[in-house]
């Protein structure tokens, strides 16, 4: 039952990004991309990383998925222009896919296992903790420092994208906290006496 469902998951996975890339419909690109996460979180979950398989669900296809989904939707883009647009460098694209081909044989071809490997691989998996404190673990205690500049380096880029395309438009009106704070209680209600049928 493991091989059927490994061999399943492996197919799924695999047609699910081939057809991601050559879908007509960029919703069904996006269908063909959500089938194969999920195709990569069975065989995380074959392999005994639950957590690996839960998060690649939570984050890729509740999150990423769906908000591709949403934009394809909702943008009008002109998919029939982008791709006679795309066609102009079709041979480029085939020469450069040629050689990252070539690059994949010629690793692949000089591929080889560190000694020990298959003793390591022998071994019996510890049953003591699960996957996920022994994640934890590894995160927060060998690899602490790494992990906490990895972070460091992402709020860093977040933080330069959101300034680099920040606009300050002169004709849209923002909110001055400091003015409303500061302002004074007496002025900042006037009374008006409206009378019987005018308007203000």
């Amino acid at each position: 039952m493991t091989v059927f469902a490994f061999y399943l998951f492996a197919i799924s996975a695999i047609a699910g990004g081939l057809f991601t890339v050559i879908s007509r419909q960029p919703v069904h690109s996006v269908l063909w991309l959500i089938l194969s996460f999920l195709s990569s979180a069975g065989l995380f979950v074959l392999l005994g990383a639950e957590f690996v398989a839960m998060l690649l669900i939570i984050v890729y296809v509740g999150a990423v998925a769906v908000l591709f989904l949403f934009v394809v939707m909702m943008l009008d883009v002109d998919f029939a222009e982008l791709k006679a647009e795309m066609a102009r460098y079709m041979p480029l694209a085939l020469l450069i896919g040629l050689v990252i081909l070539m690059q994949f044989v010629m690793a692949f071809g000089a591929w080889d296992s560190a000694q020990g490997t298959e003793a390591n691989l022998a071994q019996p998996i510890p049953t003591d903790r699960h996957n996920t404190e022994a994640l934890g673990v590894i995160l927060y205690d060998q690899y602490f420092l790494l992990f906490q500049l990895a972070g460091l380096i992402l709020l860093v880029a977040m933080i330069g994208a959101i300034v680099l395309t920040l606009r300050h438009r002169q004709d849209i009106k923002r909110q001055d906290i400091v003015g409303q704070m500061m302002r004074d209680p007496a002025k900042a209600m006037e009374l008006k006496d409206v009378k019987p049928g005018q308007g203000l």
